[in-house]
């Protein structure tokens, strides 16, 4: 285990073992499928089918718009039923292709075609990755074809597949590293054919014994390493990870190659593998149904338009009537108003709860006591108890330029540990749209 650590961070309760010893269980649509066109962080996707086309599985039905963008993959074949205005897990309305499914998985012509990855150039590598319409798959979304792309290749020392899995109750990168481990080392493979000067590593928390176990085994004869890490909140942020492997910090304005490293989501490198290795877009993703307002919680593989009511029906149903549904984990996650939404690439888990803590934690609030222990626990150093002020007083100048509030991961560590219970997560991510906003507007 490593000994270093990054600055701050927390150890909420994990709830992981609800599902983290269930096996991933690969989960047939019932329904209409609905493909967003904006599941990933840069432009939308444009969609190149209309209403009442035939599609295939794997193919394309939004074309990427864009340097900094994704292609958009039909996940099954069947019948373009509509082009409309759906909403996303975070409540926004994007365009959206719903898809109905014929329940015969028909493959576009050239998926499943196996080639030698070693005998491909790094262009061809990157091709098919954007081809595939991979984005990092943890979360962020960023196009994963642009990540592989750095100004200096040569320059980059680390090549990092993150399967620290911090954020609580989610335990489907768990499973998937216990199940498909080979994968996400052929995987970094190919993405140091990339970087020549690179070392591969697997950076897993020391909570995963199991998954440590399995990817140690499949990085024997290889020049992939497991790297154990002490298990904290949030280790799975990129600057976290950096900064425990390497000792630098990112700063804002910096991108992980700048400091040397690439670092991806291990369901990311598993997509890549069979991107470049099989010629399969990205169709499927591992997905977590967990808390303790399901039945069954567990982990699923799931095509990517699913519906997630039909997930929850898959986890055995919900425990009465929940009061809170999640996507995501309960630390970073977006409370959600129903489960009328599609899974996207970057959806990983969608978690249940019977009572909502946000609500009785409002129910608590008082003034900020001046403990400073949320200064402590910020993994990027700030001064949320300032950050707070100046975002309250619309002190934006302050805000941006003195106390360096856009450098917030929205990892909510600082409101976990208050004891005042005041949302300081959600003011900072409330006033960091506004201030993009008002750049946008000039």
């Amino acid at each position: 285990m490593s000994k270093n650590t990054f600055h701050g961070g927390v150890h909420p309760n994990e709830g992981k073992e609800l599902a983290q010893n269930a096996p991933l269980t690969p989960y047939e649509p019932q329904g209409d499928l609905i493909f967003l066109l904006g599941q990933h962080i840069g432009k939308p996707a444009q969609a190149v089918v209309k209403k009442g086309d035939q599609v295939l599985a794997g193919q394309v039905i939004g074309e990427a718009d864009g340097f900094v963008s994704a292609n958009i993959i039909s996940s099954v074949s069947g019948k373009v039923k509509d082009i409309r205005k759906c909403k996303n897990a975070m409540g926004s309305s994007v365009m959206g292709v719903i898809v109905e499914n014929d329940g015969q998985y028909t493959l576009a012509e050239g998926i499943g075609v196996e080639c030698n990855p070693k005998e491909l150039s790094n262009q061809e590598i990157i091709n098919r990755v954007k081809s595939a319409g991979i984005v990092g798959m943890g979360g962020a979304g960023f196009p994963t074809h642009v990540k592989l792309m750095p100004k200096n290749p040569d320059a980059i020392e680390y090549v990092i597949a993150n399967g620290a899995e911090c954020e609580p109750y989610i335990t489907c990168d768990d499973q998937l590293m216990r199940t498909y481990a080979d994968e996400i080392v052929k995987g970094v493979e190919i993405m140091l054919q990339l970087f020549p000067n690179a070392k591969g590593l697997v950076l897993i928390e020391e909570n995963k014994p199991e998954a440590i176990a399995s990817m140690k085994k499949a990085c024997e004869g290889t020049k992939v390493e497991v790297f154990v890490a002490k298990t904290k909140y949030p280790q799975g942020g990129e600057r976290s990870i950096i900064s425990v492997i390497t000792g630098k910090h990112l700063k804002l304005g910096l991108l992980p190659a700048d400091l040397g490293c690439v670092v991806d989501n291990v369901t990311t490198v598993r997509s890549i593998y069979r991107a470049v290795t099989f010629n399969e877009p990205l169709m499927q993703r591992n997905f977590t149904v967990s808390g303790d307002g399901v039945n069954k919680p567990g982990n699923f593989i799931v095509r990517i338009g699913t519906v997630q009511a039909e997930l929850v029906e898959a986890a055995g149903g919900l425990k009465g009537d929940p009061e809170k549904l999640i996507s995501g984990g309960p630390m970073m996650g977006f409370p959600l108003a129903n489960l009328d939404i599609p899974v996207c690439k970057n959806n990983n888990a969608l978690t249940v709860f019977v009572k909502d803590e946000v609500a009785i934690a409002q129910g608590k609030m008082t003034a900020c006591l001046r403990c400073g222990r949320c200064n402590h626990v910020c993994p990027e150093g700030l001064t949320p108890q300032q950050m707070a002020v100046a975002a309250e007083r619309k002190n934006y100048d302050r805000y941006e330029n003195k106390l360096y509030g856009l450098e917030c991961i929205a990892c909510g560590s600082c409101t976990f540990i208050c004891p005042a219970k005041r949302p300081l997560m959600q003011l900072f991510k409330q006033t960091k749209a506004e201030i993009m906003a008002a750049k946008r507007r000039g």
